[in-house]
């Protein structure tokens, strides 16, 4: 048994080094309680500027403008703050840590992944935006019941929301993790009050407080990672440095061509797999459209696509960026190996607290910064959670229109339902381990059927809502043996992921060695036999989706239910458009399918220039 400790008895031992790194001060507390009371202004402004708004106009309100204001901002936000809300609502704290600790861990493979990003942005541009903007809905998931049915609707808004709500406690949990790191207070105790400010500010001030707190806290997030990238680079000697030392550790990778699904990254599988995973996060997420569905026009959600795309690409390699220097800082002495991260995650607050620990107030900054994006994500997923509750759950199933007053405690009553039980779950996720697995798999499991059900719907116009139904099922079956299957063999080790080589001959503290350690020798290789589940976890979405049109598809063809020349064009991609309905289109073209009798009005008037008369006078 490998044991001994290495180095002589006067060196600190890793506890005593761990504890010395903690140096989160009264400026560093200072500045993270700033940026929380930043937020909570935000929110309050916001609110008491709707509700003097609100209380101006009651005597000529039109109903369904709590929610269209609560939900979309009236569809007047301004292309900027959306744009950066956009990137804030993706780049969660996982994401920023996540990037490095693979970074490091495994090289530079993944950091193709700008590939798929751009295959999303062409995807947005010319198939989900057009669509989306065309039929002005507030939930993503309306589009699911005017293409096919109620069944599909709520398949998709009940796979969402189970989705979220899970995803939710993780989303706060990892960064109070680096909290804890940096400060030594409880995980619990921070997690539970950053989610109450979070849930106060989304309650009171509605998409408007999201976005802007989002705006604010992307500034933080991006100028603490600059501060990372100027300080660390500096302190180890330079660029050069940088490079040197993780081109003799073999982190700098060519793309991989390998044809072999199985393998982890390679550039097919970043590409078309990461490009699905991407597409399904963005097109067809409700926590991303909500934002694009808040800007008054098309040409608008364009530029904001672009300025998302660029800055998401950017942000991205600044993380991987981190993951090369976290090894070129401590390429002779891996904190993992010593104890002194006790998890991957804490990769990067252990190098924030060696870079700018001495710097009062920078090391609270950067925490801020982790958690803004977080915050940004909750606030997100709450404010998302409230639409699809009110358009998808609500709307459909009730007789009578519904006043405002009901509307906005329904939305807002959904914030803090969901935000409570988020809390709740933060508290005992980190003591059940299969559930924070089985959440994480929820994710892949129900993204794949998603987005197959939008591409049969926007794509396919001779698809029927019940071979719709059954592609989707499917899929969910195929995606539910994959993933579930490979998580039991991630558990009996059977997938095994090598990494690349890490030391230990520099550490000037003592450490416990693990366990069968060895820097040089080669993780076992025993011949495995490869099954289906054994594919690489990038490909996930892409099978789920490729599923689901296939079924769909061949079952519609087969069938011959739906009759493409009388769907509404509207339903359809452009480009499909162009080839079913040569001739012009016009806006007053009315769909066929119906909600209750109140959904059906409002989209009636949404295609109509009747409506937009009577909300713009002043045009025509």
């Amino acid at each position: 048994m490998q044991s001994t400790t290495l180095g002589s008895s006067s060196k600190l031992t890793v506890a005593q080094v761990s504890e010395s790194l903690q140096r989160f001060g009264i400026a560093d507390y200072i500045v993270f309680v700033a940026s929380l009371l930043v937020c909570v202004v935000i929110g309050v402004y916001f609110g008491w500027k709707d509700w003097t708004v609100q209380r101006k106009r009651k005597q000529n309100i039109r109903r369904g403008s709590e929610a269209l204001n609560y939900l979309v901002g009236g569809r007047k936000m301004k292309i900027f703050p959306v744009a950066m809300s956009l990137i804030a609502s993706f780049i969660s704290g996982i994401a920023v840590m996540g990037a490095s600790t693979e970074t490091y861990l495994h090289g530079t493979q993944f950091c193709y992944i700008f590939t798929a990003i751009i295959l999303m942005a062409v995807s947005m541009n010319f198939i989900f935006l057009p669509v989306y903007q065309g039929l002005e809905i507030t939930s993503a998931y309306a589009y699911l019941q005017l293409r096919f049915d109620r069944r599909i609707r709520l398949l998709g808004s009940g796979l969402f929301t189970l989705a979220t709500l899970l995803h939710l406690p993780i989303v706060i949990y990892v960064p109070a993790l680096a909290f804890n790191q940096v400060s030594g207070v409880n995980v619990h105790i921070v997690s539970t009050s950053v989610c109450m400010v979070c849930i106060f500010y989304t309650l009171v001030g509605g998409i408007k407080a999201v976005v802007w707190t989002d705006v604010i806290q992307m500034f933080i997030m991006i100028g603490a990672l600059i501060l990372i990238v100027v300080k660390g680079t500096a302190d180890i000697g330079g660029l050069g440095v940088l490079i040197e030392r993780n081109m003799a550790s073999g982190r700098f990778e060519a793309p991989n061509f390998s044809l072999d699904p199985t393998e982890r990254h390679t550039i097919w599988a970043i590409f078309i797999g990461g490009g699905s995973f991407w597409m399904g996060k963005n097109a067809i997420h409700q926590m991303m459209i909500q934002r694009y569905l808040a800007l008054p026009t098309f040409r608008d959600a364009q530029k904001a696509l672009i300025c998302f795309t660029v800055g998401i690409i950017l942000l991205l390699m600044t993380c991987f960026y981190n993951g090369l220097l976290i090894y070129a800082t401590f390429y002779d002495c891996d904190p993992l190996t010593t104890g002194l991260a006790k998890a991957k995650d804490q990769l990067l607050p252990v190098l924030l607290m060696k870079v700018l620990g001495n710097y009062p107030g920078l090391a609270g900054l950067f925490i801020s910064g982790i958690f803004s994006a977080s915050l940004s994500s909750l606030s997100t997923g709450l404010n998302s959670l409230s639409a699809i509750m009110l358009e998808d759950f609500v709307k459909p199933f009730v007789r009578k229109p519904l006043s405002e007053r009901s509307t906005r405690y329904i939305m807002r009553g959904t914030v803090l339902a969901f935000g409570i039980v988020a809390v709740v779950l933060v508290l005992v996720v980190e003591k059940l381990g299969t559930v924070l697995q089985l959440s994480m798999s929820l994710v892949p499991i129900s993204l794949g059927p998603l987005l197959g059900l939008f591409l049969l719907g926007m794509l396919l116009p001779w698809v029927d809502a019940t071979s719709a139904l059954g592609g989707a099922i499917c899929g969910l079956f195929t995606m539910s043996y994959i993933v579930i299957r490979a998580q039991i063999a991630v558990a009996a080790k059977e997938m095994l992921i090598p990494g690349k080589p890490v030391s230990v001959e520099g550490c000037e503290y003592e450490f416990v060695m693990p366990r069968g350690y060895n820097t040089t020798a080669p993780l076992p290789s025993e011949p495995i036999e490869k099954s289906i589940h054994h594919v690489s976890y990038l490909f996930y979405t892409f099978i789920g989706a490729v599923t689901t049109v296939l079924v769909g598809s061949i079952t519609a063809a087969i069938l011959r239910r739906q009759q493409p020349g009388k769907l509404d064009p509207l339903l359809l991609a452009p480009f499909v458009r162009k080839i079913y309905f040569p001739e012009s289109i016009p806006r007053t073209v009315v769909t066929m399918h119906t909600f209750n009798k109140e959904d059906t009005e409002l989209y009636k008037y949404a295609v109509s220039p009747e409506y937009h008369a009577s909300c713009h006078p002043t045009i025509g």
